[in-house]
């Protein structure tokens, strides 16, 4: 049964005032009535029409769900909450439902004007006599203005308290907006809103929350039984929702009591009544998720992508002033989010994160992969469980993408990407050539260990195969130390630095960040990569080379789309910063260490050799990274669509080694899940034209 939209009549509204206004004289003239709470209660009541109905009974801020999915919009990651609660149209709510809910709460909401004046008359003089508030006389419309009250998060506690005091007073306020509200909102709009926030236990708010919690289903499809039983809970949700703490017993009972209803009201036939009587009903229980420690996808590590989702949103100014109210925006929203995780990358990084060490080991293997010209974050990989338990395979701390408190790793020969841009920029060429000794004295002074007379004195850890005359093609594929302190030493460190700089490098580390403010230009280490930094980091940065000089910072998501389906606008993160020549020549060298050969020949030798054998000749480039004594391990795998960084680390100790033959595992975990990242379609490289290959 779908009712039809009552007509309004002139004077409606004036005509249901002045009725509730003679019914309170009359119960003020009741001689058994011991109080004059009614005459004041009558009299706020009569001032209150005269002020605006509050905008928020038209359009209630309830609290919603926040949906976050994978990035094909359909996986659910997880959903953030406050109260579970996700708006829906009413024509996507079964009819069943519509009179199942009208029937149990106010069969004749369709026919009067938002008070039932009979009704409201009877309730009143029996609190007057008993000195509380009689519920049982509330219209559907009155019950509606209450849940709005005492759920909008605009009002104060105080306010929202009020909401629900059982006094006269409360009662006559509840008359005056319900009476304006029907001359704003159609009973449709009414029953819709009311059908939206009220509570049906169990922590399930709205008909969206309670469909899908007691029965797995959507409100669309709940069928004649299942409605009425979901209707029967509003009355009292905690003793009558079946999957929470009520009785399921109880609930049939309040079934019954609907179906009953309907039938007497003329919305079912005997038949239907009995037959849904007699239905046997299977209850889901099924809650949904709630934040990144339940997020799905554990198996494979979704919750480190979640925690970096959840923490970039905190940073976002447009949802809130403060990161405590746009926490609040992404718990009470209603956003759906579709992020930017591809979850093959995301699996196949997974594996191979704990390809090269368990989820018990001591140390770890975080890989991060983005999209190239994007910034896309596909995937946030490591060999431990999102969780708060207790164990070592157990952590929370974003040991992926860093944090105030997690400043990364050192990156060691990754590093000379920079100083080799920066030299390209100041217009070297390729070709420049040095001889490149076992051990160099450079001109940067320093004291204690690697030093020779007071300078810094790096050296070639293998001498037979690195020293002699190279250029950068050649000494970026045999990462030849001597070679890049010498190029560093000609553009000059700050240089090296500033270039790190551009390409997004935070320098998070406050002993970092003091050298590269106040020391620059005398950080002869820079180049061999000394500073932490952290998987995302690098493969964003080496994004800008792989995409012809274009830097995007990270970015997780694809859309932001509000309760209303207008979509959120997102910060735009990408701009050049490179000339495109500049990263082409860059990317020629990259060819070197993986195996491959540049555009004029110029490559002898590499370090990640093995890359070219697992991406079958295909066009990718890269560079490998040791640090002093083998503490960390490093690999950045790029192709022209996305870029790969991983690292082999000990996140308790940063003496700790990892040793020299971690390095081909962290070589393989990340050229494995580029191939994955990089899917089937494989652009060439752009050469670098001669000028800046060769000079002249």
């Amino acid at each position: 049964m779908i009712h039809p939209e009552p007509k309004r009549r002139r004077g409606g509204a004036l005509g249901r005032l002045g009725g509730v206004l003679l019914l309170v004289g009359v119960l003020v003239g009741v001689a058994a009535i011991p109080t004059g709470t009614l005459v004041l209660a009558g009299t706020k009541w009569a001032d209150k029409q005269k002020d605006e109905l509050p905008t928020q009974l038209l359009t209630p801020s309830s609290a919603q769900v926040t949906r976050v999915y994978a990035n094909d919009g359909k996986t659910l990651i997880t959903t953030f909450y406050d109260e579970d609660r996700h708006d829906v149209a009413l024509g996507q709510i079964a009819t069943v439902m519509q009179n199942a809910m009208v029937a149990a709460e106010d069969v004749r909401f369709f026919e009067h004007g938002g008070v039932d004046v009979k009704g409201v008359a009877r309730a009143l003089v029996n609190d007057a006599r008993a000195g509380t508030a009689e519920q049982g006389a509330s219209t559907l419309t009155m019950q509606y203005v209450r849940n709005v009250l005492k759920e909008d998060p605009s009002l104060t506690a105080a306010e929202r308290a009020a909401a629900t005091e059982d006094t006269p007073a409360r009662k006559l306020k509840e008359i005056s907006y319900a009476i304006a509200l029907e001359q704003k909102l159609s009973k449709q709009q009414i029953l819709q809103n009311y059908l939206n926030i009220v509570y049906f236990g169990d922590g399930a708010y709205g008909i969206e929350a309670a469909s899908r919690r007691i029965f797995g289903t959507t409100p669309a499809k709940l069928d004649l039984a299942q409605a009425a039983l979901i209707a029967g809970i509003a009355q009292s949700p905690d003793a009558y929702n079946p999957v929470g703490t009520g009785s399921q017993t109880k609930a049939k009972a309040r079934q019954e009591y609907v179906l009953s209803a309907m039938e007497k009201a003329g919305m079912i036939t005997a038949a239907q009544h009995k037959a849904a009587t007699a239905e046997k009903l299977k209850y889901s229980g099924k809650t949904q998720p709630n934040g990144c420690v339940a997020a799905a996808g554990k198996a494979n590590g979704w919750g480190f992508f979640c925690d970096y989702v959840q923490r970039w949103w905190d940073t976002q100014t447009q949802f809130g002033a403060t990161s405590t109210e746009r926490d609040a925006a992404l718990r009470r929203g209603g956003y759906t989010i579709v992020t930017t995780l591809d979850p093959a990358v995301q699996k196949q990084a997974s594996e191979q994160a704990r390809s090269v060490y368990g989820l018990n080991s001591s140390k770890v293997a975080p890989i991060a992969a983005v999209e190239a010209g994007t910034g896309k974050v596909l995937a946030l990989a490591i060999n431990r469980k999102y969780s708060t338990a207790k164990g070592t395979e157990n952590t929370v701390n974003p040991l992926i993408s860093g944090s105030s408190g997690v400043t990364g790793y050192p990156y060691g020969s990754t590093f000379k990407m920079f100083t080799m841009l920066a030299a390209l920029e100041a217009g070297m060429p390729l070709n420049s050539g040095f001889d490149s000794p076992a051990k160099y004295q450079s001109q940067y002074p320093a004291s204690g260990a690697g030093t020779c007379n007071g300078y810094y004195c790096p050296g070639n850890s293998n001498p037979s195969w690195m020293d002699g005359y190279r250029t950068m093609w050649n000494a970026f594929g045999r990462s030849v130390n001597t070679y890049f302190v010498h190029l560093e030493e000609q553009v000059g460190s700050a240089a090296a630095v500033a270039m790190a700089k551009k390409l997004g490098i935070s320098f998070a580390a406050k002993s970092d960040a003091d050298m590269a403010a106040n020391s620059a230009d005398q950080w002869g280490s820079f180049t061999l990569g000394v500073i932490d930094t952290t998987p995302l980091e690098m493969a964003a940065a080496y994004a800008a080379v792989a995409s012809e000089g274009t830097y995007c910072s990270p970015l997780p998501v694809n859309s932001i789309t509000g309760p209303d389906g207008t979509k959120v606008s997102l910060p735009s993160n990408c701009k050049q910063v490179l000339d495109p020549e500049v990263a082409r020549a860059a990317t020629d060298a990259a060819r070197c260490p993986v195996g491959q050969q540049s555009t004029y020949g110029k490559c002898d030798g590499g370090t990640a050799t093995s890359v070219n054998s697992i991406f079958g000749g295909r066009p990718v480039a890269g560079k490998t990274g040791s640090t002093e004594d083998n503490t960390t391990e490093s690999f950045v795998g790029f192709t022209r669509k996305a870029v790969v960084a991983g690292i082999a680390a000990d996140p308790k100790s940063s003496s700790n080694k990892v040793g020299s033959a971690i390095q081909a595992q962290v070589i393989v975990a990340v050229a494995k899940t580029l191939r994955t990242a990089s899917g089937d379609d494989y652009d060439d490289f752009t050469a670098p034209g001669t000028q800046i290959a060769f000079g002249g």
